[in-house]
């Protein structure tokens, strides 16, 4: 019997090592920056009073459970199967979670908002940190360098956040194996120092992380906090779970990441273990003199390789965040033709650079950004849990019972690290707080204005049958019928879209054919070609249609119509006209909102995109109608 594979199989194994080595750079190229400081920053509260062998191989040993606990058992064994046709990531979750558990949505589009915001300040504190703490290694090379390390870490954060606008496509080939060449690195790192004092290997026993934490008392508490640096990163594995999928994710961390990380820590521990003066910088330290600055270099390329999947992954996020209604509509490009996932938004981007920047003149150097980051990173991962705990209770229908027992460890768990990082607050831990609490108030406060501005425009509206029966009767004052077709877009089909009211009143004239538009956001990633549209015919002159999109889809409209028009909807781009209508909003206080939240809700909706750009519409068919309206 012959073992030899088929040409379907052997595709079948390239396609899944492509996307094992593709998820190594992407998915784990955040995770992979943490040696660089995250030992050496837990090291720091115990210099002090001289660290003892017993507090670093607990030391070590808690960052090999966290990574067990955290990475492998919460986000590799199990959110990897919690996803929402093929997506991950808090968004995701939150959109499956929204339909299918609608009586908690408020307390979930608060948690999953919670999540993004955490997450977008992440996206800004991972390159500010990484960057800095990769560059820093040059002081080892030469202490002159010292002066040089701020201007070299700012001239490639702009470097980075400017080729943004090109698309990444080009480079982010080489990701996956430079990427696989630093965890190489990283791992025989290790291996060439564990030999220093073996003693580190008993750090494979829990014990010793229990037997520190219970010897450290306050201080063993604000050690957790830099012992989470080793976990930063590990929300990506779940929202990058669409581009990957499962068992390639599942492949690079068990093969490849997660083998690396724990040989380097333990390389780490025998280090200082055998000397204690390598404390300073127990990682670039691992190294002999003349690979210092070889190492430099490759660790640069590593963490500028983790700040651009963090600034994907915000992109993405932002992209959900805007088609489920939470954000106003921003300008998103594509930057390929070929794939959906390659997007950039000119606003994000500028935000995250001036962000960026700011932490690195405010902080300085990584030493002291390092206590901001853990903040956004427990927060969030604490916001995947809950929304795990609802995913199991709805979609997989377990007991509330059964989720908590399995839930647990990491119920109590994230929680401490949450406030163990919450102690270095005034150290820098305001940041992301601040950030976050800005990021929810606008999201809030833009699906609120929302609702409300609906709710008003919804009062002064007409049935759209009742208007149908009244304009298609005969009369004297009938508007006149005019060639072509009119395209009327609208948040509420079964209402007379205002424009068309207006268009009525001014001009006295009606198409032979009207369509009333409306574009539904499905909370699922996509949506398929054959049912992106319904087509509902009113009468001889009006029809309704819907178009759906699933939240990772493009909204093409003119794409759409496309497809519309194959399936037998008739009509020429060249004589239809889209009618859309502009608002200007005015504030009123007395309105359902203070006057601050009025002020906040009109700058958002100044800032959205104009929606023949959003919706892809050909702008020389376009027509706008305004109207004022108070909020």
């Amino acid at each position: 019997m012959s073992t030899r594979n088929t040409p379907a199989q052997a595709k079948g194994s390239r396609k899944f090592l492509v996307l094992a080595l593709g998820s190594v750079g992407v998915v784990y190229g955040d995770i992979g920056t943490s040696p660089l400081y995250a030992f050496r920053e837990a090291l720091r509260p115990l210099a002090a009073e001289g660290v003892q062998r017993g507090q670093v191989i607990g030391l070590v040993s808690l960052m090999l459970w966290t990574l067990t606990i955290i990475v492998t058992s919460k986000y590799v064994l199990f959110l990897l199967r919690a996803d929402n046709d093929g997506e991950g990531g808090t968004l995701s979750l939150l959109a499956l979670l929204m339909k299918r558990a609608p009586r908690n949505t408020t307390v979930m589009f608060v948690t999953g908002i919670l999540g993004a915001a955490l997450f977008l300040g992440d996206a800004m504190i991972t390159p500010a940190l990484s960057v800095l703490s990769a560059v820093e290694g040059l002081k080892l090379v030469a202490p002159a360098f010292h002066d040089y390390v701020l201007p070299i870490s700012v001239a490639i954060m702009v470097l980075l956040f400017a080729i943004q606008s090109k698309g990444t496509g080009a480079v982010s080939r080489f990701f996956g194996p430079i990427t696989l060449v630093w965890f190489l690195v990283l791992g025989g790192a290790g291996i060439a120092h564990v030999g220093d004092d073996l003693a580190i290997l008993s750090a494979f026993n829990p014990a010793h992380a229990v037997i520190f934490l219970w010897n450290a008392g306050l201080v063993g508490f604000i050690v957790l906090g830099a012992v989470f640096l080793t976990v930063t990163g590990a929300e990506a594995l779940y929202a990058d779970l669409g581009h990957f999928g499962r068992r390639p994710i599942e492949a690079a961390w068990f093969i490849v990441v997660f083998p690396a990380l724990a040989l380097n820590y333990l390389g780490q521990g025998a280090l200082v273990l055998a000397h204690p003066d390598a404390i300073s910088d127990p990682f670039f330290l691992l190294f002999p003199n003349w690979a210092i600055l070889p190492v430099v270099f490759l660790a640069t390329a590593a963490t500028i390789i983790a700040s651009q999947s963090v600034i994907t992954g915000a992109f993405s996020l932002v992209r959900q965040a805007i088609h489920l209604g939470f954000l106003p509509r921003l300008e998103i490009r594509y930057t390929s033709e070929t794939e959906t996932g390659q997007i950039y938004l000119p606003f994000v981007n500028t935000a995250l650079l001036l962000g960026v920047l700011v932490l690195m003149f405010v902080f300085g150097s990584s030493e002291a950004l390092a206590p901001a980051y853990g903040v956004s990173i427990s927060g969030a991962m604490i916001v995947d849990t809950v929304l795990a705990f609802a995913f199991v209770r709805h979609l997989w229908n377990w007991s509330a019972l059964t989720a908590t027992a399995f839930l647990f460890p990491l119920l109590l768990i994230e929680p401490i690290f949450l406030g163990a990082n919450l102690f270095k607050i005034h150290h820098g831990g305001f940041v992301p707080i601040l950030f976050a609490g800005a990021m929810m108030t606008m999201m809030w406060t833009w699906r609120k204005g929302v609702k409300l501005l609906r709710e008003k425009t919804t009062r002064q509206e007409i049935p759209l049958s009742q208007f149908i029966a009244a304009v298609e009767r005969t009369s004297e004052h009938a508007p006149v019928i005019v060639p072509g077709t009119a395209i009327f877009l609208t948040a509420t089909p079964d209402t007379t879209p205002a424009v068309l009211l207006h268009n009525i009143k001014h001009n006295h004239v009606l198409h032979q054919r009207n369509v009333i538009l409306t574009i539904r956001t499905a909370r699922v990633p996509y949506v398929r070609e054959k049912d992106r549209f319904t087509i509902t015919k009113l009468s001889d002159r009006f029809s309704k249609l819907e178009l759906r999109f699933g939240f990772m889809d493009e909204q093409n409209v003119s794409q759409a119509l496309a497809h519309c028009r194959k399936a037998g909807f008739k009509f020429e781009i060249m004589t239809t006209s889209f009618y859309l209508g502009r608002r200007k909003l005015i504030a009123d206080p007395n309105s359902g909102m203070p006057l601050w939240q009025d002020k906040l809700f009109i700058a958002l909706a100044d800032s959205a995109i104009d929606p023949t750009d959003y919706f892809h519409l050909p702008a020389n068919r376009v027509v706008e109608l305004g109207e004022q309206v108070i909020i």
